[in-house]
């Protein structure tokens, strides 16, 4: 996992200040006795449905149409005090130039165009609706299309869901995780890399974005609070330098 202490005081800052925007999201869905699971699960549990697992929350995602921005919650893990887990993406028209998926002999079909969607990130959720931790999984697991880590790396600034719907506080609260946790995903996304080839390697002959013995390529548990303390600590001595 990344140094902290050898970033920039710049990236430092910008990681504090998501935090502050974190802990605001908190702070205004805790007065009302709200949390961010629940705000994604609102419309569907006020309907009379049921919560199933697999299934996107909200119905049909939370896109947005400038940035290009996706996400959606679900559950699908049987992870030990996880009640689910946000997956984000960004689509080919949001994404910066240059970026393509890899060439790959896929056994099954890739989405093309503007389907050729990028995984970033997955952000897990205790009960109570804090993170807990953030990972990456395989290709066949949201049937994306796959880039290198290299060029998913290039795609976090773009992630911003700026709109209202189905929470702001939510769609704030996701935007500002992919800073405050920048440099923690990077090192996921390379990892993930390094465990692909890896096993393709001890498999060969098999398509490993398709293996489904292999979900989850990368993992950390995470503490927001923490992270902040980290920072207050971290900032007053690049200050200094």
């Amino acid at each position: 996992m990344p140094n902290l202490a050898e970033l920039p005081l710049q990236q430092l800052l910008s990681m504090r200040q998501a935090g502050d925007e974190i802990l605001n999201c908190y702070r205004v869905l805790k007065k009302s006795g709200l949390n961010l699971v629940g705000e994604v699960l609102r419309d569907s549990l006020n309907a009379g449905q049921t919560f199933y697992e697999l299934e996107h929350y909200p119905p049909d995602d939370v896109y947005d149409d400038e940035s290009h921005a996706q996400y959606y919650y679900h559950a699908h893990r049987s992870e030990v005090g996880e009640h689910g887990h946000f997956h984000t993406f960004l689509r080919p028209k949001g994404m910066p130039a240059g970026v393509a998926p890899i060439e790959y002999p896929a056994t099954d079909p890739w989405p093309e165009g503007d389907q050729a969607l990028s995984h970033l990130i997955a952000i897990a959720m205790d009960a109570y609706g804090y993170p807990t931790g953030l990972f990456t999984v395989n290709r066949w697991v949201t049937a994306e299309a796959w880039y290198s880590a290299d060029q998913v790396i290039r795609m976090l600034d773009h992630f911003i869901i700026d709109h209202a719907f189905p929470s702001w506080p939510v769609n704030r609260w996701i935007s500002a995780m992919l800073v405050l946790y920048r440099p923690h995903i990077e090192a996921l996304l390379l990892h993930r890399d390094r465990i692909i080839w890896q096993w393709a390697k001890q498999h060969p002959g098999q398509d490993v974005f398709e293996d489904r013995a292999l979900d989850l390529t990368s993992h950390i548990a995470i503490n927001v609070e923490d992270m902040i303390a980290e920072l207050d600590r971290l900032i007053p001595l690049k200050g200094n330098v």
